[in-house]
C-alpha cells in the first residue's frame, strides 16, 4: 500500500472526469461528526481526493438578533456558541462590554472568573480527548472520566443554578458570591481527579492501536496554521507558545504561574498530548484562584456601577431608586456609551474574540463574534487529504469542531 506522501506525489486531479472517482458524504447528521456539518468527500477507494465542507445547518444569526437586544440579553447567546465551557464565553462577553463602559472589576471577581474559566476548560478538554478515545475504538476512557464533567457542572450548578448553558456572572461580576459548598466542592475535585486523568492518559497515550492511529494524522505546519488564522491548542500542537492568557492577560492572569504546553508536529497526536497538559495546568490555576480568593475579603463579588449592575433584590423591595435601576436594567433602558471595542479571551478552542460597535443605544449597533472553530475547520480539507477515510474522523475528533460555535 502507498503511503500518504506516495499517494499525494500520484494522485490525479479530482475534475478529471475519466478517474472513477467516488463522491461520499460524511454528515450533515453522521454521528462521527459530533454536530450537524456536512464534508463531500472526493474518494480514490479508501483515500481522500478532496473535501468540501459545508457549513450552517444550524445557524441561529446570533449576531443579527444581537442588534436587538440589550446587553444583557445577548448573554445567553454566548451560552450556545461552545456549549462545551459556556463560562468562558460568559466571561469573554462581560469583558468586552466592560471595556465599552470602562468598568474596572475588584481583584476577587477577576480570580472568581479565572476559577470558573478554569473549570470550564477542564470540562471542555475532557470531552474532547474522551471522545477522541471513542473515535479510536477506546469507549472506557470516556465512560471513566465522563463523571468528572458531571462533578464541573455540580459546581456550576451552586454558583448559577445552571450547568451546561449556565448564563454565569454579570457585567461587573457575579450575581452573588460563592457559597462554602463551591469551594467544598472544588477541593474535592483537586483532589479526587487527578489521579482519575493520570490513569486515563496512561490508558492512551502509550497505547500502540491509539498511538499508530493518530501520530502522522492530520498534521499541519506551524507556518500554514498561521496562515489558516489557528489559535489554541491546534495552534499550540504545531509548535507555538500563543496563549492569550500570557500574551494580552486579562481578569489577572498576570497574577498566576503557569506553563504553556506546545507540540512539535500538529498531529492529531500532539493535539491529544497538548489538551492533557493544559488540563494539567488549569488544576494548578484553579487551586491557585481559589487560595486567593479566599485570602481576599469575602462579599466583594461585583464593580461599583449602579447603572449597568442589578441592586440586590431586598434593596428593590423597599427603595425606590434601586427599583427604578432594577427595572431600567432589566428592560435594557440604559444607554450605552458610543464605541468599538474589541476583546477576546483564550477559550477551549482557542481566541474567542467579540468585536462591539456601539451607537450609544441600548443595543449594539453591530457585533461580530470571531469562533474559533470557524476559523480552523478551514484546514480540514488540506489536513486529511490524502488520509484514509477513518482519518478523517479522528481528525475532525482532535480539533474539538462544535458545532454550535462553528455556525453561531
Amino acid at each position: 500500500m502507498k503511503t500518504n506522501l506516495e499517494f499525494l506525489a500520484a494522485i490525479k486531479s479530482p475534475d478529471k472526469p475519466e478517474i472513477p472517482y467516488n463522491t461520499l458524504n460524511l454528515g450533515p447528521t453522521h454521528p462521527a461528526t459530533h454536530g450537524i456539518f456536512q464534508n463531500v468527500l472526493t474518494m480514490d477507494g479508501e483515500r481522500i481526493v478532496h473535501g468540501e465542507q459545508t457549513v450552517g445547518y444550524i445557524h441561529r444569526a446570533f449576531e443579527k438578533i444581537a442588534e436587538r437586544r440589550p446587553f444583557y440579553q445577548i448573554t445567553p447567546l454566548t451560552d450556545r456558541l461552545n456549549y462545551c465551557s459556556a463560562p468562558i464565553n460568559n466571561t469573554g462577553w462581560f469583558l468586552t462590554v466592560e471595556k465599552l463602559l470602562g468598568v474596572q472589576v475588584p481583584k476577587r471577581v477577576d480570580y472568581m472568573r479565572v476559577m470558573v474559566m478554569e473549570l470550564a476548560r477542564i470540562a471542555d478538554h475532557i470531552i474532547c480527548n474522551s471522545i477522541l478515545g471513542v473515535d479510536t475504538g477506546a469507549l472506557t476512557g470516556f465512560t471513566y472520566v465522563y463523571q468528572w464533567r458531571e462533578f464541573i457542572y455540580e459546581i456550576y450548578e451552586e454558583i448559577c443554578g445552571a450547568r451546561l448553558t449556565t448564563n454565569m456572572g454579570r457585567i461587573g461580576g457575579f450575581e452573588r458570591d460563592f457559597n462554602a459548598i463551591v469551594f467544598e466542592k472544588t477541593k474535592k475535585f483537586l483532589k479526587e481527579f487527578p489521579p482519575v486523568w493520570r490513569e486515563f492518559e496512561n490508558l492512551l497515550s502509550r497505547n500502540r492501536i491509539f498511538m499508530d492511529r493518530t501520530i502522522d494524522t492530520g498534521g499541519l505546519t506551524m507556518e500554514r496554521a498561521l496562515n489558516y488564522g489557528f489559535t489554541g491548542p491546534n495552534l499550540r500542537a504545531c509548535g507555538l507558545d500563543y496563549d492569550l492568557r500570557t500574551a494580552e492577560p486579562y481578569c489577572s492572569y498576570e497574577d498566576f504561574k503557569f506553563e504553556i504546553p506546545v507540540g512539535t508536529t500538529g498531529d492529531t497526536y500532539d493535539r491529544f498530548v497538548v489538551r492533557n497538559e493544559e488540563i494539567w495546568q488549569s488544576l494548578s490555576l484553579v487551586e491557585q484562584a481559589m487560595n486567593k480568593i479566599q485570602a481576599l475579603e469575602a462579599g466583594v463579588f461585583h464593580a461599583d456601577c449602579d447603572k449597568y449592575y442589578l441592586p440586590p433584590k431586598q434593596e428593590v423591595y423597599k427603595n425606590m431608586e434601586a427599583l427604578i435601576y432594577h427595572f431600567k436594567i432589566i428592560m435594557g433602558e440604559i444607554d450605552a456609551p458610543v464605541g468599538e471595542v474589541y476583546s477576546a479571551v483564550e477559550g477551549a478552542n482557542g481566541e474567542l474574540g467579540f468585536y462591539l460597535v456601539s451607537d450609544g443605544g441600548r443595543t449594539p449597533y453591530r457585533l461580530h463574534f470571531r469562533r474559533p472553530c470557524f476559523i480552523y475547520y478551514q484546514a480540514f480539507p488540506e489536513m486529511v487529504r490524502g488520509q484514509l477515510l477513518s482519518d478523517a474522523i479522528v481528525v475532525m475528533s482532535s480539533l474539538n469542531v462544535i458545532a454550535g460555535e462553528l455556525d453561531a
